[in-house]
């Protein structure tokens, strides 16, 4: 096994990393609390940590936001802009008669107006719930059902084509907005609103335990998983952006996530604004000779990305980066799925550092596990537990829980309590109880622990598909297929793909009078790209006359998989029906 030393001075390095290790030995959460204001009588506001306390600290003309737009446009925000904007967007929504615990979902791509709505919807009291704007109509609605959306804020594109021909089948969505200086009938233009709103705002004193996020995440069956976040979770935030990220004041920050999944928002809006960073934010998709330019012309200090994207500048080669000075980065990470080691590797020789891997989840709300500046890197290892966190590997055994020894595979599980743990799945207690056993939050992902205490990720312990960072259900695949005429059944599963880590493919039975042909396949994948969008829709369709099923009906997609990579089939006694 390989192991990467960073190139700053060992010594210090080692001196850095003994005081870690003392501070995650004696840590409390007292200690974190240290980097926030809060407000009186106790109360907690992710808004106000984020931006008005800096304008009140007297930092108001420092750069909150670099923004650059597809078109070539530049927008510099401070944090007193930030302060400002968000102000009016609270005003905004109270002058529409939204109040404290109402939801705003947020469908949009990456414009300085989602971040000022973000910050806004905080200060005043709200649950701000992102949406990836790649999505089709069923997982918008769907997720704005279980969320009992109050407001929308969205494009007029995006409404026109996935919001306005359902819209009034949500009764309890009260106010769309949209980005610009026009909307659609029955919808407010944001640029206006904004402009005639007051600047003026009292932030509202939630308490720490007040609910400020929502972040679904697709289940193996069922509806997708909406899990609750609050407002204490900022002292987390805070917390893994300094130690895992090394966010500090005037930093230069790069988080190329879309602010529709949970690493968008924890560590593309919150942590970077609460520690005070400078914020680099490219409205564009991947553009190989685009980012190499920004990251160069901006400066950039800390860069985090996800392996998509490391994998296709690795496909470009070490040349295609020569051109480009990338003096000024000082730390790059890597989030979303597992990093294989060849691309920590590759990025030290072409950056002269190595992107450090780091493992969470939604229902986590912060990075858990991280390989930090000061730490020797083991390309493949998602690292150690960052200070008030501990990680075991476990068994589940009758409904107990076994520690498992050093070097054993079983379920990676964090002890609860940390800031930025889910409070609840919305509206689904039972389900949120079985994530907990013994004292352990079960994260369902396969790992193990070396004997110097790193953590590897060996697989996922169930069905999800995790495409180019992205968490995909195959139940929500499959119900869209089959409301396609031609299909009877579906079964979806994730292959492994170079560059987005894996991609769907689906196995489909055809209804009678159905004749499978390359023209049929191309309009289920047409169907499903329109139902669902392309990042979830299937790249791939495969024909069969039967799916393999358990006695039960239930649909074998392990078998599916395994047979798809040539695995071993494991227990088959369940299966009562045979794919052909």
């Amino acid at each position: 096994m390989q192991t990467i030393i960073r190139k700053s001075d060992t010594d210090r390095a080692a001196a850095v990393m003994a005081d870690r290790d003392a501070m995650r030995a004696g840590f409390d959460w007292d200690q974190a609390l240290a980097m926030l204001d809060g407000l009186p009588d106790g109360a907690l506001n992710i808004g106000y940590e984020a931006a008005d306390r800096h304008v009140l600290g007297g930092n108001g003309d420092a750069v909150a936001m670099r923004w650059f737009g597809k078109d070539g446009s530049v927008r510099i925000l401070t944090y007193a802009d930030m302060a400002d904007l968000s102000s009016r967007f609270a005003n905004l929504l109270n002058d529409h008669g939204l109040e404290p615990g109402d939801s705003l979902f947020a469908l949009m791509g990456r414009v300085p107006e989602l971040y000022a709505a973000a910050i806004g919807t905080l200060k005043a009291g709200m649950i701000f719930t992102p949406l990836f704007s790649a999505f089709g109509p069923e997982p918008i609605r769907t997720r704005m059902e279980i969320g009992r959306a109050n407001v929308l804020l969205t494009t007029g594109a995006l409404y026109k084509r996935k919001i306005a021909a359902w819209r009034d089948q949500i009764p309890s969505l009260k106010l769309v907005l949209v980005v610009g200086d026009e909307a659609p009938d029955g919808c407010v233009a944001l640029g206006p609103a904004l402009a005639g709103a007051s600047p003026e705002f009292e932030v509202v004193h939630t308490k720490p335990e007040d609910r400020a996020l929502i972040h679904f995440t697709s289940g193996t069956t069922g509806k997708p998983k909406g899990a609750v976040h609050v407002h204490k979770a900022v002292l987390y935030h805070a917390f893994s952006g300094r130690n895992a990220l090394e966010l500090t004041p005037g930093t230069v920050y790069w988080c190329t996530a879309d602010p529709g999944w949970v690493t968008g928002t924890s560590y593309g809006i919150i942590a970077p604004l609460v520690n005070r960073v400078t914020m680099i934010v490219d409205e564009a998709e991947f553009d190989l000779e685009r980012w190499y330019q920004t990251v160069q012309r901006e400066k950039v200090q800390v860069w985090y990305s996800a392996p998509t994207a490391i994998r296709m500048m690795m496909r470009a080669g070490v040349e295609a980066a020569r051109p480009y000075d990338f003096s000024s980065l000082k730390f790059l990470a890597s989030v979303g799925e597992p990093l294989n080691p060849e691309a920590v590797v590759w990025s030290h020789q072409v950056f002269g550092l190595p992107f450090h891997d780091n493992w969470w989840q939604t229902e986590t709300g912060g990075i858990m596990i991280a390989n930090t500046r000061a730490m020797d890197i083991r390309p493949g290892s998602m690292g150690k537990p960052l200070p008030g966190i501990e990680a075991g590997i476990v068994e589940r055994q009758n409904g107990t829980v076994r520690t498992c020894a050093p070097g054993e595979i079983g379920e990676l599980a964090l002890r609860p309590g940390w800031p930025s743990m889910m409070r609840s799945y919305l509206n689904e207690q039972a389900r949120y109880d079985k994530c907990f056993a013994n004292g352990w939050y079960l994260s369902g992902d396969l790992a193990l622990k070396d004997e110097d205490g790193y953590f590897w990720f060996v697989g996922r312990a169930d069905d999800l598909i995790k495409s180019s960072g992205h968490l995909i259900g195959p139940f929500e695949v499959e119900s869209a297929l089959i409301e396609h005429d031609a299909i009877a059944e579906a079964g979806v599963i994730g292959v492994p793909d170079e560059t987005a880590g894996e991609i769907v493919k689906a196995y489909v039975v055809l209804n009678p009078g159905f004749k499978a042909s390359g023209e049929l396949e191309r309009a289920v994948r047409g169907h499903a790209r329109k139902k669902l969008g392309p990042a979830v829709a299937p790249r791939e369709i495969v024909f069969r006359k039967t799916l393999p099923k358990t006695r039960s009906g239930k649909i074998m997609r392990r078998l599916l998989k395994a047979r798809e990579l040539g695995l071993p089939e494991g227990d088959i006694s369940t299966l009562e029906t045979d794919e052909t």
